[in-house]
Formats: C-alpha cells, structure tokens, sequence
C-alpha cells in the first residue's frame, strides 16, 4: 500500500548518497542557467509552506499557477503539498475565458502568473473572481506584487507546526486539480492524490533507464498531466531536471546541454522530421540520393533485433553520412525520448530509433495520472506501433465493444464538483472507462486504434476511425495537419492543412507562382497534385475508409488560435464548426470540392 507524499520524495532524494548533492532543477535566469540544488529547493518549498500558513492558508484551500515551465513552480506545488493546500496548475495559453473559468469553478484563493500579461487579464477581472485574495507574479516588476511575498511571510518559529501538518497528510489526500484541456467539450477538474501521481511515477521510474548520472530537458507544460507525472518520474530516478526557455529554444536548450532524456508530443517529432526533409531538399542530388537510401534503411529498422551482417553494414554507414547529424542537432547522449498525448506515426517512430533516437511511446489520460502502458528499454518491452506493455500496478481489459477499461492506484479520486461525469466514468464492477478503443497484441502490448467518441458511422452503416486514417494521411510530406469528416455521410472526406514548405518547394520546382498560402490551395496544379497524393495514400484504406474528398486550408492550427489543445491534439468540435461551411460544400451533390478517384484496395 502506498504510504509517499510528494514532498517524501525530497527526503528521499536528500537521504540517498547518490542525489544529495547531484541532483537539481534549473531554468534560465539572464541567459544562464540557474541550478537550486537540494537543499535550497527543500528550504524554498518550506518557505512556501511557512508562508501560506502565515497568511492563513490551510488543507483544501486552493493556489493557482498559470506559468511556463520554471523551477519556481516546484516550489508552489511541494510547498503547497507539505500543508494540503491544493495546486492548480493552469496552461498560459488558454483563453482569457477558460483561464477565469477555471479560477472560478476550482476556488482558487491565490494565482501566480508568469508574466505582466497574465496578471493584467486576471487583476482586471477581479470583480468577476470572488475567490480571489492574492495575485502574484513569477517574473518582477515595478509595483506589481512578486510571489516572494509568500516567503517573505515565512515565520521559521513555525516549522514545528509545519511537520505535525506534513504527518496528518495522507497519500491518498488530493493533490492537485488538472483541468482537462477540453477537446470534447467543456473543461473538466480532475482530482488526483498522491498515490494517483506517485504509484505512476514509480512504475515509470522502475521503467526508466536514467539515473543520477543523466539530465532531462523539460519543455512540454507542466500544467499538463503527461510532463506533470514525469517531473515526478525524474525526481524519483534522481535525473536532474532543465526547463527550456520556450518552445523555439528547445534543440538549442538541448544541445547546450547535451541532456540524456526529454518527453514530447507526436505533433513535435513531425515538425523536426519535416525540417529534416526541408534541409534534405537542399542537398546536392549526391547527397539527397545518400539521404533517400538513409530513409530506406531506417524503414527496416527494428529495435533490439539482429538484422543480418548486410543491413548491419548498411545502417552503419547510413549512421555516419546521415543520421548522427541528427543526433548532432539535439544531443549526442539521447537515450530515452518518451512520446504520448496522441498517436504516433509508426513510420517515424522506425526512423528515429533507426537514428539513434529512441522514441519510447506510452498511454494514458489526465484521469489515469497519466500511463496505463508504456514501451521500454529492453528487448520485450518495445514494439513499435504499439503503446507498449501494461504498467506495473495497473490492470487493463479489453470491453466486449473494444474500449479499453483500466483499474489501479492511477485512478482519479474524481471530477471536482461533479458527481454525475465521475459516475459515468466507470461501468457496474468498477472499471474506468478510458473511452479508446484497442486491443492487446502478441498478448503483451496494447495497441489503440481510436478515441471511441471520435469514431463516427456513415449514412452505410459502416464505421470510421479518424485517427488511424489521419496518422497514414500525415506520412505525406505535403500533409502537416488533417481531419477525417463524414459522420452520417455517403462517403469519408479529409480537411488538409498542407506543409507548406513542402508545397511551395514543390510549385517553385513546378514554375508555379502565387502570393500567398491562401491563392496557392486555389490553384488547380496544386490541387491536382494533393489528388494525386491521396490516391496513392488510399491503398492503404478499406473502400469504404477512403478520402473522396478533400478540403485545403491554410490557416495554421495552434493552442493559440483553438484548433489544437495545449498537448497538440485535434479539437475536433473547433475545426469542424470553423470550417462547416467547407465540409457541407463537400457533400453537396454538384459540389466544386476537389474529388479523389476511389482507388482499388
């Protein structure tokens, strides 16, 4: 039975030979790079906890943080811990709507912002946040109340007080409060305790092949359940933990530092492979025929397995003219790169282990804390295409309509302040309902095939998974973004975002000019081409799962502007009311939308 803390993790971090004096967090201050070691990090979160109960602040009350990942908000989050007070670590990006409802339905008494732009968005709402005591900022400013004024608060005569508090809180005791990033609908305050982060966090550690001796690169929010478990991954396997300055400085960050480990999204190993093909285009036809026979042999490739001595030979040359400049790009000492949030492309999975870049792939939800499986180093704990073996702990079977049903320590205690959603959430003996749909191959690893709630039928009565379709769709280089429409439809059709620096390489080559992204999709060369593209991607489909027809845009897709969520998945409910009026125009009988030919499986 679990009996850890969070803020146990600490102790046993400072009790351990190993870590005592090697491990620590760092972010970027001025342009270098700022290390808390231990000791200070255990006296900063005892600030913290001191602080807060100075001004009154006890179990169950609630502080906000809606910042960019940084050493300050581990000391929130320990801090907070060690006297009940529950974390709500909320996204920057979010809307100013979502991040004032969010204040407002999880009680929040405090906030802690990154910058001046948040604050002002929520100091000027005050009127509409009657939880509200305090607002702070991480970053200083002139007149402007710094988050230091809870340490400051601080009354060390009281930590005798502060340990009796530490001994009444329970690992089962809620944590923390992660709203979900409302790709369904409305947002949604996911209860997690202790044991829910905690027992994840051990059996991803007991998985990891990292150490003391290693450094992680920590970029993806800690807002999010996914970075959130695995900050806590890195504590308990003793790596020590980098924050990237923002997302444009992540393989400088990276390659400063030469870290051996990072977790990322299906949506960011994309953009690097396409900025790989970008480059590769430039080659001399010398270089670009090494590069194609580079891809060629990486397709083969398959982890921990013995290829015979003419593969050997070929990978290895393929490894010295192509892919260790891949590595050179990030880091050299790569050795784990965990992936989940979304499915990823088996194709690019191949390739990036083919270079040297092990891309481990895992599963899970905000309210499973998050891994339910996860593939690992060793021979058979990897198979790619899959999300890897049941974790440890965790118990998984497979509903008679495919739904993956899970059981374990990682379970939500519950929605906040939601009964009804939480009930619904598991079935009559128990289980939770995770929603996806999957199955267990070669009775070991667990695959997913969709999101249940995404799988629509036709006006046939067949039915269609979007996300397989979509994941094949974006093997195309001239494909960066798609979705898969056709609910009650006659046939499937597909919204495509293209690469755009693939197409307009491509119009270049062909003569082809335009002024914008906008009057390039309208020109009939173009969508010809696309056409053509989704022909031969359509081999791949049943005949009734193919594309027949298809919409170009050219708006870019972001958490920015709605599209995509914070963890870079689809908001399907948001593109498809942005661009109703294109796919109704798909499914008008004398429609001008560009038709793809059924292909012949």
């Amino acid at each position: 039975m679990n009996t850890m803390r969070v803020f146990d993790v600490l102790k046993n971090l400072s009790e351990n030979p190993n870590t005592q004096k090697t491990f620590c967090i760092s972010g970027k201050e001025d342009g270098a790079w700022r290390q808390y070691f231990l000791d200070e990090y255990i006296g900063l979160a005892n600030a913290v906890s001191l602080g807060l109960m100075a001004l009154g602040y006890k179990k169950g009350d609630k502080i906000a943080t809606i910042t960019n990942n940084r050493p300050e908000w581990n000391f929130i989050e320990m801090g907070a811990a060690q006297t009940g007070v529950v974390h709500v670590p909320i996204h920057p990006t979010l809307s100013e709507s979502d991040i004032l409802y969010i204040l407002n339905h999880s009680e929040a008494k405090v906030v802690i912002v990154n910058d001046l732009n948040l604050y002002q968005i929520v100091n000027t709402n005050r009127n509409e946040l009657p939880f509200i005591e305090h607002v702070f900022t991480f970053n200083s400013y002139e007149n402007v109340p710094h988050w230091s004024f809870i340490t400051e608060n601080a009354i060390d005569t009281d930590l005798a007080n502060l340990n009796k508090i530490k001994d009444s809180i329970l690992a089962d005791d809620l944590l923390t409060l992660i709203y979900t990033s409302g790709t369904t609908g409305v947002s949604k305050g996911v209860m997690l305790s202790h044991t829910n982060l905690l027992s994840n966090a051990q059996a991803s550690s007991d998985k990891l092949h990292l150490d003391h001796r290693h450094k992680a690169l920590s970029f993806l929010p800690l807002s999010h359940i996914f970075e959130h478990m695995v900050n806590y991954m890195w504590h308990m396997s003793g790596v020590s933990i980098y924050y990237a300055e923002n997302l444009g400085t992540i393989a400088k960050d990276m390659n400063e530092l030469q870290v051996e480990g990072f977790i990322t999204v299906p949506r960011l190993l994309e953009s690097i492979f396409e900025k790989i093909i970008s480059k590769a285009r430039t080659l001399s036809p010398v270089k670009r025929m090494i590069f194609r026979w580079a891809l060629h042999v990486g397709n083969k490739y398959e982890p921990y397995t013995y290829k015979n001595p003419l593969y050997r030979l070929s990978h290895k040359i393929v490894d010295v003219l192509v892919f260790k400049k891949w590595r050179q790009a990030l880091s050299m000492k790569i050795q784990f790169i965990g992936c989940g949030g979304a499915a990823l492309q088996p194709r690019l999975a191949r390739l990036f282990w083919a270079a040297g870049l092990p891309v481990f792939e895992g599963y899970g939800l905000t309210e499973t804390s998050p891994i339910i499986s996860v593939n690992y180093w060793k021979k058979d704990g990897v198979k790619l295409g899959s999300v890897g073996p049941i974790l440890e702990g965790v118990s998984v079977k497979i509903a008679d309509d495919g739904e993956i049903l899970a059981k374990g320590p990682n379970i939500m205690l519950g929605y906040y302040k939601d009964e009804e959603h939480t009930a619904e959430m598991k079935n009559e003996e128990g289980w939770f309902c995770t929603g996806d749909i999957g199955e267990i191959v070669n009775g070991r690893f667990l695959r997913i095939t969709d999101r249940k709630k995404e799988i629509f039928k036709m006006s046939n009565g067949k039915y269609i998974a979007p996300q397989q379709i979509e994941n094949k769709l974006k093997e195309s280089f001239l494909i960066q973004q798609t979705m898969v429409v056709g609910e009650n439809q006659k046939f499937a059709s597909a919204i495509i975002l293209p690469n755009f620096s693939e197409l307009n390489d491509w119009c270049k080559k062909h003569g082809i000019n335009a002024t914008s992204n906008l009057e390039t999709i309208k020109i009939p060369q173009v969508i010809k081409h696309f056409e053509h593209e989704i022909k031969k991607l359509n081999k791949h489909f049943g005949s009734f799962e193919q594309i027949k027809k298809i919409a170009l845009v050219a708006d870019e897709w972001s958490p920015v502007t709605g599209e995509l969520s914070p963890s870079l998945k689809l908001k399907r409910k948001v593109i498809f009311e942005k661009y109703r009026s294109l796919v109704d125009n798909l499914y008008l009988q004398k429609t001008q939308a560009q038709s793809i030919p059924v292909s012949k499986k």
